[in-house]
């Protein structure tokens, strides 16, 4: 019998089933140099531990980590036992960012089997999981669900059972997560680099966050490793090169990262991510591919009983080797995604109100 993990096929989920993920992961302050380094976030709470204290979100004077950071550890965590065997991973919903994560905290997760589908070609299917990342305490720092195209190591199993779950279009404004100890008393606009609060931005406006950046097959590979992401679409340039693209492809979240770090052009002051409402990888990236992103404002929300803080809901959308003045995302006839869009993901963040 091998003693070397294949991980698993399509057949070999199950609905209900329960998969505890290996080697948990304690992060440290290199982790977070490092991803600063590979996409140049500029979010001051998490750039700056004394800008974290004055709105209460430092522990013990340290800055919180980014919250995508914490996403791709957990996720990362996923792979070997969920997408290790995926075609690609398609995408998100019902995303709850829970208490923050800083250096020193060791992250673990599990995920559990909400849906199974098998696709017409009967090559491969769609596994639907929810999976959530825990800290060393046991408290949920992540929620969420992704579905991911998994091959199938026998074209003639049977499957023994499909479902595909009803998932949320969004997370409900009352289901939203806020740090305990925020207060924004002494939040400072000039130092966060942006002038624009909760009560600028309104429904439908569309940024274009102009800047854009290169994917470089070395930072590419040594985000993913870093995050632990064993998926061979990512890393095998040998049995890639004989596959559908002939080369390995991006990791979906290193684009959700470029270009939520390139969004502080235009929204600076959006300074934590409480809810992944859905998104997909509409189309592959490659190392050499340029991204660039734009925002559309969906919803301008209300949190109960605060009027320091208001959410957005953001629509964020990655291109590739296509700058972002236009506004593009749907092709010429209107119905089809524009085949140089590469994300559409949708997420709700913190920001800011001005008061008085």
């Amino acid at each position: 019998m091998s003693k070397t993990n294949q991980g698993n096929f399509l057949e070999d989920f199950r609905l209900g089933q329960v998969i505890r993920h290996a080697t948990p992961r304690t992060v440290t302050e290199g982790d977070v140099a490092l991803y600063t380094a590979l996409y140049g976030s500029r979010f001051a709470p998490q750039s700056s531990a004394k800008f974290a204290s004055a709105i209460g979100l430092a522990e013990k004077g340290r800055a919180p980590i980014d919250d995508l950071l914490a996403f791709h550890i957990v996720f990362g965590k996923t792979v070997p036992d969920i997408s290790l065997n995926a075609v690609a991973n398609l995408g998100y919903a019902a995303g709850r960012f829970g208490v923050q994560v800083f250096p020193g905290d060791t992250l673990s997760a599990v995920s559990t089997v909400i849906g199974i589908k098998e696709n017409s070609n009967r090559q491969t299917g769609v596994v639907y999981v929810r999976t959530t990342g825990l800290n060393q305490r046991g408290e949920t720092v992540l929620d969420y669900i992704r579905w991911v195209m998994v091959r199938k190591r026998d074209p003639n199993a049977v499957l023994a059972e499909t479902l595909v779950p009803d998932l949320p279009t969004a997370v409900a404004a009352g289901d939203l997560i806020l740090p305990t100890e925020l207060q924004l008393d002494r939040y400072d606009a000039v130092l966060a680099g942006s002038p624009y609060l909760w009560d600028d931005y309104s429904p439908g406006e569309k940024i274009d966050h102009v800047d854009g950046s290169t994917i470089e097959e070395a930072e590419h590979m040594m985000a993913t490793r870093l995050w632990q992401n064993t998926a061979r679409v990512h890393f095998n340039q040998f049995t890639e090169g004989k596959g559908r693209f002939g080369r390995r492809l991006i990791y979906g979240g290193h684009i959700i990262s470029l270009a939520r770090a390139l969004s502080f052009n235009g929204l600076g002051n959006a300074f934590k991510l409480v809810a992944i409402n859905g998104g997909r990888h509409a189309n592959p990236t490659f190392a050499g591919d340029t991204i660039f992103a734009w925002s559309e404002v969906l919803q301008r929300i209300e949190i109960p009983g605060r009027d320091d803080v208001g959410a957005l809901r953001l629509r964020l959308v990655a291109t590739r080797d296509c700058p972002c003045g236009d506004f593009p995302l749907f092709a010429e006839n209107g119905h089809d995604i524009d085949p140089a869009v590469v994300l559409d993901f949708d997420y709700t963040v913190l920001i800011p109100r001005r008061r008085g």
